[in-house]
């Protein structure tokens, strides 16, 4: 089963300096960080703040490119956790045909707010989360990392700073 998430803020991790996507069930208070490249960050930043490009961007291009097929994005599932690198899944409708395609979730975060379609993660990688983070492996599963998120307030998820 999937869980639908929502992008809960878009920050810079303090310990990495590099960009967190933080997700939030919404229907919970569960949410899971997603640690992103700088230009991936962006290219999720600039949609968020609906800031007008001179240029249309990657994400923007296989927008039109979508459309102008006839496809449209269904959904994206955040689906595996696998050596500290998160998988995705694009999930498209061409008339009566459905098309997945695998994808970093970065470009399917950034893919999914300019077509305004659902973010989906598995119950099984929030699971898989979970446990790591009760363990203390891997980087998402750190004590201080944990405490961290959990002490995080609307200021800290405000505007995205670069």
């Amino acid at each position: 089963m999937d869980i639908e998430m929502r992008i809960r803020g878009l920050m810079m991790d303090p310990n990495t300096n590099m960009p967190i996507v933080i997700l939030k069930d919404v229907a919970s208070e569960i949410v899971l960080p997603i640690w992103v490249g700088i230009y991936e960050a962006n290219a999720i930043a600039v949609e968020i703040e609906k800031v007008q490009p001179p240029r249309p961007l990657t994400h923007d291009l296989l927008k039109k490119l979508m459309q102008s097929m006839n496809a449209k994005l269904e959904k994206i599932v955040i689906s595996e956790l696998k050596d500290d690198t998160f998988y995705s899944v694009l999930w498209m409708r061409q008339d009566e045909d459905w098309v997945t395609l695998d994808a970093r979730p970065s470009d399917a975060i950034a893919l999914a707010l300019r077509m305004d379609c659902p973010i989906y993660v598995s119950e099984a990688l929030l699971a898989q989360a979970r446990l790591q983070a009760q363990s203390g492996e891997g980087s998402v599963g750190t004590e201080h990392l944990k405490r961290w998120l959990e002490g995080l307030n609307d200021e800290d998820l405000g505007k995205y700073k670069m």
